[in-house]
């Protein structure tokens, strides 16, 4: 893997492989957590708008029908710390997604027309998310877990937010924050003189001020907190978690190992006790997911209301159990690990996403280290972060059969 900064402040992070097809993604560093309360969302709203319409391009049919004839894949997606634009292409093809991208970001055009279009495919994108237990548990469950972190917020903003966006607001943050000395561009695949390539496109952007946000230190969690909204539906939806670490701290290196024994597949402590042993849910899992200043660990199953306090009951259980595990559970979790990370790894988007990631959180070249560092997680490291982390003071949300 090699990575170069050009003058105007792009990281280009490149990966060759033998590959047939090469995924191209433009990362920008900003999401959801550089939003307030007057513009929340709008770093989702801008991931949508970039695809509708660019000096080059007149509307979201030209870019994608220009994409997709030659049998590629694109899309993007926000999250709390980034905004990214993909596409997935055969190798011939790759100066052509260079040039559809780069398009995009420098030149799109905001229009009045296509923003009041957008506004209701949004709204309608914030009702299905709502109507979905399955999605909503999570905003539920984050919405309640932080106290002051701006993670509390969900990504697509709020109903009355988007209603108020116009192409002023919107070109405002879009010039803040879509500069090139914020972007990330991660190339996998099998290209030669990526780096020239890449200068030839985006070359002619100018880099600007960038605005740090400030970070907010989250408060400590002393005591369990308990939520519960009652919904008309078939089933009920738990989510039992904990405030963890940032991904630059070692212990993330250790939940994702209790997350490979509490978690991977169908093999998982969790998934075998509330699952196979009590068939108490149908969808049961855990999430890991350590960011750049924050981290969020969790257990979430879709039930009968009956079986809640049952489920807690295990999880807790489950948790407990790892400040005894045994060796071979232990070495089991890192080659999961290990296989796992070595198969996404093989999916050119999948790595490139990957590169990208490492590089928002502090260097890319850590994504070469990734397997390295779960391989010297200690056994007894496992039990003190269990301890540590997963203890009483957790948070549960539910959505409850009404």
């Amino acid at each position: 893997m090699k990575k170069y900064r050009l003058k105007n402040g792009i990281i280009v992070i490149f990966d060759k492989n033998s590959s047939k097809s090469v995924a191209v993604e433009v990362m920008f560093k900003v999401g959801s957590n550089d939003e307030n309360k007057k513009n929340a969302g709008i770093s989702h709203f801008l991931e949508h708008m970039l695809f509708e319409g660019t000096k080059n391009r007149k509307d979201s049919r030209t870019i994608a029908n220009e994409i997709e004839k030659y049998g590629a894949e694109f899309n993007a997606y926000t999250s709390e710390n980034r905004t990214a634009y993909f596409i997935k292409i055969i190798n011939k093809r790759f100066e052509k997604a260079l040039d559809i991208l780069s398009d995009m970001v420098a030149n799109p055009l905001f229009p009045n027309k296509m923003i009041e279009k957008e506004k209701k495919v949004i709204l309608k994108e914030i009702n299905m998310v709502d109507d979905d237990p399955k999605q909503y548990q999570w905003i539920l469950f984050q919405k309640n877990l932080f106290e002051k972190h701006p993670a509390k917020n969900p990504t697509y903003g709020n109903k009355k937010t988007v209603k108020t966006f116009n192409r002023k607001i919107i070109n405002d943050y879009y010039t803040k924050h879509y500069i090139p000395n914020n972007m990330i561009i991660s190339v996998v695949g099998n290209i030669d003189k990526v780096k020239e390539k890449v200068e030839k496109y985006f070359s002619n952007l100018r880099p600007k001020k960038l605005i740090i946000r400030e970070r907010i230190e989250e408060p400590l969690q002393t005591k369990t907190k308990k939520f519960v909204e009652k919904r008309k539906t078939f089933n009920s939806y738990m989510v039992l978690g904990y405030k963890t670490t940032s991904r630059s701290h070692n212990d993330s290196y250790v939940l994702d190992v209790i997350h490979s024994v509490l978690g991977r597949g169908q093999s998982g402590w969790i998934f075998e006790e509330i699952r196979n042993k009590h068939g108490l849910a149908y969808q049961v899992g855990v999430q890991n997911d350590p960011e750049d200043d924050y981290g969020i660990f969790a257990v979430f199953a879709g039930l009968d209301k009956k079986n809640i306090e049952k489920a807690k009951n295990i999880i807790m259980q489950q948790f407990r159990k790892l400040e005894n595990i045994n060796k071979n559970e232990f070495e089991e979790a890192k080659t999961y690990i290990e296989g796992n990370y070595t198969l996404n790894m093989e999916d050119n988007f999948q790595a490139a996403d990957n590169f990208a990631f490492w590089e928002t959180i502090k260097s890319a070249l850590l994504a070469n280290n990734y397997i390295n560092k779960i391989k010297k997680v200690k056994i007894n490291d496992v039990k003190r972060v269990a301890k540590k982390y997963l203890n009483k003071n957790y948070t549960l949300v539910v959505i409850e059969q009404a």
